[in-house]
């Protein structure tokens, strides 16, 4: 089954859609400080505990989080005046890049083989 315009026109606006999560979860700093997320506390992790884990100061933690909140990938809350980073498994932004992955892979099927074009 050939791949139609549409399914290339819907790819790319999931492109578009998932844009913002690409770029930040392409820098290499923000891949790192997702896994000590991933490996830290359920309850989320304050800027000075996540920079205790890097080489990074509290300032170079805090924007790459505040990036990394504005994809929507980590949420804060406020505990008065300390802010705990946490991500949330339900996060929507996490399925879109799953849809997105999945698609490319559906239509990557559809492609005719072209491997022996080019010997």
């Amino acid at each position: 089954m050939a791949n139609t315009i549409y399914d290339i026109e819907r790819l790319q606006e999931e492109f578009k859609s998932c844009q913002k999560v690409l770029t930040a979860l392409g820098d290499e700093t923000r891949q790192h400080l997702l896994c000590i997320m991933l490996s830290g506390e359920c309850s989320g992790s304050r800027v000075v505990d996540i920079a205790e884990k890097t080489n990074l100061s509290r300032p170079a933690v805090s924007h790459h989080m505040q990036i990394l909140k504005d994809t929507g990938i980590v949420k804060a809350r406020k505990e008065g005046t300390l802010i705990f980073y946490y991500l949330d498994p339900e996060e929507c932004e996490i399925e879109k890049m799953i849809t997105l992955f999945s698609d490319i892979k559906k239509i990557m099927k559809n492609v005719p083989d072209r491997s022996g074009e080019y010997d």
